[in-house]
């Protein structure tokens, strides 16, 4: 669970910039040549720190999804293959843990996708009418407003596309993976080192 927040927080801490640049390019409607202009525009205006706006957001939305994910998944798996070995796990199984983890992950951390979408939606709708941006709103603060105006309800907004995408992509990635990693280990002890 651990390994999987550490892992999740660095991939969003390398990777929020370049989420950054896709979202201005879909709001701007900018094409890739002119991606470079856009880069030293943002830095220009905001400095390099801007690369990383909306970073608290995506990272509270992505590492406690990641941990989630993986404590459940371990949980599951555990859970379904009863007596079986370890190693014995079918892919059906790992295929159905990772459907039911991701699934737990992406409802308990929906509240911090809506609001990451919230704010890439007003950083497009600023941009479309170019004016500067007002001073946005804390995580926290924006999640309450969301609830003031919507209720709990808003904080689940998108429930439905959320457990579409998340689940099946979930399945089919830890069941790949876990299909992969026993297919290597066998191919490992047939073949010993040096051959």
């Amino acid at each position: 669970m651990v390994a999987g927040a550490l892992a999740r927080l660095g991939t969003v801490t390398v990777i929020s910039p370049l989420e950054l640049v896709r979202t201005k390019l879909q709001a701007q409607h900018v094409s890739y040549r002119e991606l470079s202009a856009c880069v030293r525009a943002a830095v220009a205006q905001g400095g390099w720190r801007s690369l990383w706006l909306g970073w608290g957001p995506t990272a509270l939305r992505d590492v406690p999804f990641s941990a989630l994910y993986w404590f459940n998944y371990e949980l599951v798996k555990s859970w379904l293959s009863g007596l079986r070995p370890k190693d014995q796990t079918s892919v059906g199984i790992t295929f159905v843990a990772g459907g039911i983890s991701g699934t737990v992950a992406a409802i308990l951390t929906l509240p911090f996708d809506v609001v990451k979408t919230q704010r890439q939606v007003a950083l497009g709708a600023v941009e479309a009418v170019r004016v500067s941006p007002l001073h946005p709103d804390s995580t926290w603060l924006l999640l309450r407003r969301i609830r003031a105006e919507s209720g709990t309800r808003g904080l689940f907004a998108g429930f439905l596309p959320r457990i579409i995408k998340a689940a099946p992509s979930c399945a089919i990635m830890i069941s790949t993976y876990e299909l992969g990693k026993s297919f290597f280990q066998r191919l490992n002890l047939e073949q010993p080192l040096g051959q």
